[in-house]
């Protein structure tokens, strides 16, 4: 770890002087050799470059988006060109150039606060070791190896022996313990925001490789986070636990603003989206109008969630324009309608269920039929007959003689002389 330290060496200038800076405004507050002065510097470091990490953060979250969209068609290519190597990476490369996507967005964060934290892990190395380094002079190099939290000097480690602590004016034990709790605290805020990425902002209905992969990821990073921990200074533990939670907090922001569509935040999201709608009869926010506008323009191609929300418009009498505002509509409602019983699909019946439908179909036929033949014979039955045969009479005038069984009514053509 030392020798990755001495890497960013180029700049632990910077960084220690930020501290400082902060430490002189802390200090005035709680005194110089306090260690809430030299712990609220870090915490403050830390909040300065998640601040200037915005941008890059943005970007993460369209490229995560953009690669979860994008991995039923790099499973196809991959499978369409599973011999071709070359073809298959040509291919995956035009896909990323058509859709805007970069790969190494999704990264972009963590490789930006990598110089940042092994520069304070450097500086805080040399406080331990008594060293003076960038802007920290003498007398800020024994104010910082003062400075304790919770009883833990910052530059003590869990894995230090008795005698290193001791030099540090600190009990082992007590080191241990805030140690312990603070890489307990950094591993569950690290599980607890990949979960909340994979349980609430996933498009549930596309199963790819790439969510499998998060999952595992939720559970190998909090791992690795502890032991690593075991090897950080105490202040180390600080910036680390501070900009996971500030990870954590950045991140429920965007999922309850900005949701990936067909997730479970979406669909919380329109929810309370339609509440507010209902309440004030208009939508209220531009992000709001935004989301709206959104779903309009995708027409057709709506998932499920979308077109529930765009139903329930409806049916109170509200359409979505174009431009992400509604308008009372009375054809909203029948259109709605209209679509969900052609969207109604009769439900596919067991081979079980069917036969035991037909034998009973069969059944009822059959009694429908005994029944009418029953009818008919008590009918015959209480017709009354007559004892006295018909007197055979001439036809009437005007109706044409009966034919024969077997020969063709009408006038019949002459047989030929030779068949006579």
């Amino acid at each position: 770890m030392d020798t990755i330290a001495s890497l960013f060496s180029f700049i632990t200038t910077p960084v220690s002087w930020i501290i400082v800076q902060f430490h002189k405004v802390y200090g005035a507050l709680f005194g110089d050799d306090s260690g809430w002065a030299w712990g609220l510097s870090i915490v403050s470091l830390v909040v300065l470059i998640r601040i200037c990490l915005i941008p890059l953060f943005v970007k993460q979250i369209k490229s995560t988006r953009n690669m979860q969209v994008l991995q039923p068609k790099m499973k196809a290519i991959q499978e369409r060109y599973k011999n071709d190597k070359q073809r298959q990476s040509e291919e995956m490369m035009k896909l990323y150039k058509e859709t805007g996507t970069n790969p190494l967005s999704s990264c972009l964060p963590i490789l930006a606060q990598s110089p940042f934290f092994f520069a304070l892990y450097h500086v805080l190395s040399s406080i331990a070791s008594g060293k003076k380094i960038g802007a920290i002079n003498q007398d800020l190099l024994d104010s910082a190896r003062e400075a304790h939290i919770f009883g833990a000097p910052l530059a003590a480690k869990f894995m230090d022996s008795a005698d290193k602590v001791a030099s540090l004016n600190a009990d082992l034990l007590d080191v241990r313990i805030v140690t312990a709790i603070m890489i307990i605290m950094m591993s569950a805020s690290q599980f607890f925001t990949q979960r909340q990425l994979m349980t609430k902002n996933v498009d549930l209905t596309v199963k790819t490789p790439y969510m499998q992969q998060q999952k595992m990821l939720m559970y190998i990073f909090p791992v690795i986070f502890a032991v690593m921990g075991i090897n950080f200074p105490v202040g180390v533990l600080v910036y680390w636990l501070t900009t996971n939670v500030w990870t954590m907090g950045q991140q429920m922001y965007v999922i309850n603003q900005n949701p990936t569509p067909g997730s479970k935040a979406q669909d919380a999201y329109l929810q309370r989206l339609l509440k507010s709608v209902t309440s004030h009869g208009e939508v209220r926010g531009r992000t709001r109008r935004k989301m709206v506008k959104g779903i309009v323009a995708k027409g057709s191609d709506r998932n499920d969630i979308e077109r529930k929300f765009i139903t329930s418009l409806a049916k109170l009498s509200l359409a979505a324009q174009e431009d992400g505002t509604v308008q009372k509509s009375e054809t909203a409602v029948a259109d709605a309608e209209g679509q969900a019983h052609k969207r109604q699909q009769p439900k596919r019946q067991t081979k079980a269920k069917r036969q035991t439908t037909g034998h009973a179909t069969a059944g009822a036929k059959d009694a429908e039929s005994s029944a009418a033949d029953s009818k008919t014979s008590l009918e015959k039955q209480d017709a009354p007959q007559d004892s006295k045969p018909k007197p055979a009479g001439k036809p009437a005038s005007g109706s044409s003689r009966q034919a024969k069984s077997g020969q063709r009514k009408g006038p019949q053509r002459p047989k030929h002389p030779s068949k006579k």
